[in-house]
């Protein structure tokens, strides 16, 4: 299932999302080399989270195999800058832009919720949050993380708390078989949520690398309990009431 828009109405002009968007595109193409070497390699050594070389249980000068022709070193002296960098990385082209598009289509929203400087606050923590599921989850683990994941399954989290019955238009598709359905949120995301725990609990113990589901975990958890102290009322429920007016087709006016 993916999601491609939502029923609830943008007020304002979601710069943040946008901001948030672009560094993730930046970093991609500046840093990463669009996925390319010897950049990308470089860029996962250097700023990726792994979470045994930042506690220190895996020893110093330890090879981290990353490509057939590159190898993370280990060191003594961790990057304590990981958790935020890598939450701005990606390891692929459909990495990338799947996140980004689930950042679009839930962000802008818990964005007006919030307004733009809560609003990137929350995301960071949530990102911070989500990083250290994922290093609770497997201190040792040898595996670099990153990916923006985390941080939008906080945003996902405070979503399913402001609007849990707006409704989220889907592509489905069964072996050949596609369709669109929408359904509220709050199945859609509770749905997603139960999938990366289910995840989680089979992935533990599991050093080969793939998803880093107890990121998406501890992201979702703090953003539905961080909302609570980031949302700001008066535009929660103006939010709300434009919302019902959409749904009696009366229109809305954008506020920037």
């Amino acid at each position: 299932m993916f999601p491609y828009k939502d029923d609830n109405p943008t007020l304002a002009t979601p710069v943040v999302t946008y901001l948030i968007i672009a560094a993730n595109l930046a970093m991609w193409v500046f840093v990463q080399g669009m996925g390319a070497d010897p950049m990308m390699s470089r860029s996962i050594c250097e700023l990726a989270l792994i979470p045994g070389e930042l506690l220190q249980r895996i020893p110093a000068g330890a090879a981290i195999p990353m490509s057939p022709d590159a190898a993370c070193v280990m060191t003594d002296d961790p990057n304590w800058l990981t958790p935020l960098s890598s939450m701005f990385m990606h390891g692929g082209w459909l990495h990338l832009l799947g996140n980004m598009w689930f950042a679009w289509v839930f962000g802008n929203n818990v964005e007006d919720s919030m307004g733009k400087v809560r609003y990137l606050l929350f995301y960071l923590l949530c990102g911070f949050a989500a990083a250290a599921a994922q290093v609770v989850a497997n201190p040792a683990s040898p595996i670099p993380m990153v990916g923006a994941s985390g941080a939008i399954g906080g945003v996902m989290g405070a979503y399913v708390v402001l609007y849990p019955r707006v409704r989220v238009h889907m592509i489905v598709v069964l072996f050949v078989f596609i369709t669109r359905i929408a359904v509220p949120a709050f199945l859609m995301l509770g749905y997603w949520f139960l999938i990366q725990v289910l995840s989680g609990t089979m992935s533990l113990g599991d050093d080969r690398g793939g998803t880093a589901f107890w990121a998406h975990v501890g992201g979702f958890v703090a953003g539905a309990v961080l909302v609570f102290a980031f949302r700001d009322p008066e535009l929660v429920a103006e939010h709300r009431r434009m919302s019902r007016t959409i749904e009696h087709g009366l229109g809305y006016r954008e506020r920037y």
